[in-house]
């Protein structure tokens, strides 16, 4: 079957619906959704029963990207920085030097024991470096799995954070293999730079981005998730023009965005929340789709290899070298090593090679999907059973007293309070979400001209408005009382 403007809306739906139906039902049976959404797309491709013809690597990298800035976004967005800074130099190290060990001790191997030349085998190193931000966010929420010693933050900060290293690898070896004769300490300079770049437009962009949620005053509420979705693009597309790495940018702007006040945040996070599991879902149909079955054989042997050595040489080569200067219990390093999921995203990254038309592509393209098969089959079905054998995870009731604990900080203030907004009042004529509010504290409802109403973050203060505000204690709520204090 060909994909035809009349067709493409009915075969899409259906397959977003069919993915939508498997990934419900897959945990029931330990297998992760993510490959049942690259089942969904292989069986409907060329050589399964929907006969697709999709041969378009171009198209398949395009969404994929689209896909990858949702899903980095989201996951920076979900990410509290209390949760991170604990463990943000072992997250960095996991990110940077953790991915390129990898790279190297995988490209070594493949160029020993194959035909691949150095920089052939450094790239498809490149390509499998790095952990998948899809795949860890997906089967460590999905499962719900409990752990201990700020384990999962750890595995969350470093699937969402060290793609940008993969990718620049990626290109960087791609660009050795067209060009042999080119030094490889040339790339050592624009590494710098792309993560340098990253860095510092990843947080301007995301104080722009505050700044420009907060300020703009939409008449529709269900414009903000729209404003923000251009603001990520713009993010992404910015900063890879100006040399920088455009994925570390998205993230970042997404993690200073998830840990700020901002107008319709709820709605906006929510949005994004969806929009990342649809772009899950797009992504690995479309990469299904891409794959042709009967070209996995071939490649069975080598792929077995490169699984097994990534797996229980390579990863834990990687994580070990990296935190060798931290604190930290043999068991928590060998659970980590055991959290290198491989999911749609080195695939993505293997049509770079396709695209620039460089000898092996078609076969790195097979071995990388082979790997990230079996890296998700096999650790990804396994992850509750490893921590349980480790003794990472925590009680099933440790669990339930934690969540009831967590509602109730959530959602019982103990102190209540009314504050009347007089005349020289500092917060006059301001937006709630511009006065920086203490953590733990709420403005419930106002009271203006004798009529009650509940405020969001855009409402502007007025002389005369009476505030009711909750706090979770004592402290928390003097603080407001100093806030809002006359100073004249």
């Amino acid at each position: 079957m060909s994909i035809t403007i009349e067709n493409i809306l009915l075969i899409g739906s259906l397959l977003l619906f069919i993915s939508i139906l498997v990934g419900k039902t897959s945990y029931r049976f330990g297998v992760p959704t993510l490959v049942l959404f690259l089942s969904v797309g292989m069986l409907a491709g060329s050589e399964g029963f929907g006969k697709i013809e999709f041969e378009n690597s171009q198209v398949a990298q395009f969404v994929g990207i689209i896909a990858l800035n949702f899903i980095l976004f989201s996951g920076g967005l979900d990410t509290r920085w209390s949760t991170i800074k604990p463990i943000l130099g072992q997250g960095i190290m996991l990110s940077t030097f953790g991915v390129l060990i990898t790279c190297v001790t995988t490209g070594v191997i493949v160029y020993i024991f194959t035909d691949f030349g150095l920089y052939e085998g450094l790239l498809l190193g490149a390509i499998v470096s790095s952990t998948d931000a899809a795949a860890v966010f997906s089967i460590l929420r999905s499962k719900n799995l409990a752990l201990k010693s700020n384990l999962r933050p750890t595995l969350e900060l470093e699937s969402g954070s060290n793609d940008p290293m993969a990718y620049f690898l990626t290109v960087a070896m791609l660009g050795m293999v067209q060009e042999p004769s080119g030094s490889l300490w040339n790339i050592v300079p624009m590494f710098f730079q792309q993560i340098a770049l990253g860095v510092l437009l990843g947080f301007v962009f995301g104080y722009i981005s505050r700044i420009t949620i907060n300020k703009i005053r939409l008449d529709f509420e269900g414009l903000y998730p729209v404003l923000v979705i251009a603001l990520v693009f713009i993010t992404f597309s910015a900063t890879d023009f100006l040399g920088g790495n455009g994925f570390l940018a998205v993230y970042l702007c997404g993690l200073y965005l998830g840990n700020r006040n901002l107008i319709h945040k709820k709605t906006i996070v929510s949005m994004f929340d969806g929009l990342a599991w649809l772009m899950q879902i797009a992504m690995f149909l479309t990469l299904g789709l891409l794959v042709t079955p009967s070209k996995m054989i071939p490649v069975m042997g080598i792929g077995i290899l490169v699984s097994l050595f990534l797996i229980f040489i390579a990863r834990p080569v990687g994580v070990f070298i990296s935190l060798a200067f931290f604190k930290m219990k043999l068991r928590r390093r060998l659970y980590i090593s055991w959290v290198g999921l491989r999911g749609a995203v080195p695939i993505v990254f293997a049509t770079y090679p396709l695209l620039a038309g460089i000898e092996k592509a078609d076969l790195i393209f097979n071995i990388v999907f082979f790997v990230s098969l079996i890296s998700v089959l096999m650790q990804g079905t396994t992850l509750s059973i490893v921590a349980h054998w480790l003794g990472v995870s925590r009680q099933q009731n440790e669990t339930e007293r934690l969540s009831v604990q967590e509602l109730m900080d959530e959602h019982m203030k103990s102190i209540m309070k009314e504050i009347e907004i007089k005349s020289g009042n500092p917060f006059a004529e301001h937006a709630i979400v511009d006065i920086g509010f203490p953590k733990g504290t709420i403005i419930a409802m106002i009271m203006r001209k004798d009529k009650f109403f509940t405020p969001d973050g855009s409402t502007i203060l007025k002389v005369g408005d009476i505030l009711v505000v909750l706090a979770e204690n004592k402290t928390s709520l003097n603080t407001v009382s100093d806030l809002f204090q006359d100073k004249h």
